[in-house]
């Protein structure tokens, strides 16, 4: 472990923080804003989609300028997104707001592959605990996002406006903190050019499995996240509980870094993310049996570690299917799927909490839960009957 493995968790907190805000204030700014009420996690969709549309530019980028360039690009975009969504508040125009999320999407794009880089910057052998300690430094947006969002929700007049002017210092911070940060070398283009094309990186099983595993595991933490600040209103539940459940929901988010990459060495990728499926269904069943806030609280914790170890095993399974030549290719797909179904579930978060309930948004979430239990049994039976090819 090194300094600037170190540095790269603090920025990925740094983001977390980012993120967590949007969550905990978008759709509450959303519902005060919206025409009508089904919109209102629209500015939390927004953010997703911009991340799914620039995808392929960020890869780009990478390829072009190497991971601290693009990586403080990203920067540059979520201060001036944020200060744009801080007008959009102060003019109550709600259709700014989402433009600005859309625009804010560009660094949800970028700092999502900080997970990727983590794995650069260490010998083979540790990769899988580099990954998951960088992933334990979203504990910094635990802590910080949630009482950033309640202690500057009434700075200024206007709710939350205070909060996303607060999220443009957070860049500035995270932004200083980049600068002492040193990647390997990006891939040559020679060496780029003479790699295996996206179809048959796409088409190896390992690789359709951690691309599952990974969108599907993010869009149901984000279909029940981001319903959450909404449910505990509409249940009059006051908007500090809603903090603390997300609060507690991103520790169990990002806590289990500390060991996740241990128990994937010890058990394998696998067995993590089947820890992971089950975890979900425990959330649900918790969910399911009221609204008090002690269930929230314990719901949205189960959903946060059966996320961890999804997300976290599903990164360290996609590291064994491509080269470092075409990694940002490869990263760049991971992404873009992870980002579009993250659009999907935003939508459908707001229209089913708003429209069906709580209670339907949860037994809805099982889909996908099941899909992705259907998909780490077919890699385990194929596994047993031929190993997985690695490309790393």
């Amino acid at each position: 472990m090194n300094r600037s493995l170190w540095l790269l968790a603090a920025c990925q907190g740094l983001y977390l923080t980012n993120n967590v805000t949007f969550i905990a204030i978008n759709g509450l700014v959303g519902l005060a804003l919206a025409p009508v009420g089904w919109l209102a996690t629209l500015p939390v969709m927004g953010y997703v989609v911009g991340g799914a549309l620039s995808t392929g530019l960020v890869a780009r980028t990478q390829q072009s300028w190497g991971r601290q360039a693009s990586f403080q690009a990203g920067l540059v975009v979520a201060m001036l997104a944020a200060l744009l969504c801080a007008y959009a508040a102060f003019s109550r125009d709600f259709w700014l707001l989402c433009t600005a999320t859309v625009v804010a999407g560009y660094y949800n794009a970028n700092a999502g592959l900080y997970r990727f880089a983590a794995a650069e910057l260490v010998d083979a052998p540790a990769r899988e605990k580099a990954v998951s300690l960088v992933m334990a430094g979203g504990l910094l947006g635990a802590v910080v996002g949630p009482n950033l969002a309640a202690r500057t929700r009434d700075l200024f007049p206007v709710p939350f406006a205070g909060a996303y002017l607060a999220l443009a210092v957070v860049a500035l911070l995270s932004m200083a903190l980049m600068a002492f940060l040193r990647f390997p070398p990006a891939p040559t283009r020679a060496s780029v050019s003479a790699g295996r094309p996206l179809g048959e990186l796409m088409r190896q099983p390992a690789f359709i499995v951690a691309a599952a595993a990974g969108a599907l595991s993010y869009g149901v933490m984000n279909l029940l996240m981001a319903a959450t600040p909404i449910a505990m209103q509409q249940c009059g539940l006051p908007f500090g509980d809603a903090a603390l459940v997300l609060q507690w929901h991103v520790i169990g988010m990002f806590a289990p870094g500390f060991f996740t990459g241990s128990l994937i060495k010890r058990f394998g990728a696998l067995a993590v993310m089947g820890a992971g499926v089950a975890l979900n269904v425990a959330c649900i069943a918790v969910a399911l049996s009221g609204v008090d806030l002690h269930q929230f609280l314990v719901a949205l914790f189960l959903l946060g570690v059966g996320w961890n170890f999804l997300f976290t095993g599903s990164t360290t399974l996609s590291l064994s299917t491509y080269r470092p030549a075409e990694r940002d290719k490869a990263q760049g797909a991971l992404n873009f799927f992870v980002m579009a179904t993250l659009a999907l579930s935003s939508l459908a978060s707001g229209v089913l909490v708003t429209t069906s309930g709580w209670s339907l948004l949860n037994w809805g979430s099982l889909l996908p839960v099941a899909v992705t239990a259907a998909a780490l049994a077919w890699l385990a039976l194929r596994e047993r009957r031929t190993p997985v090819e690695g490309a790393a």
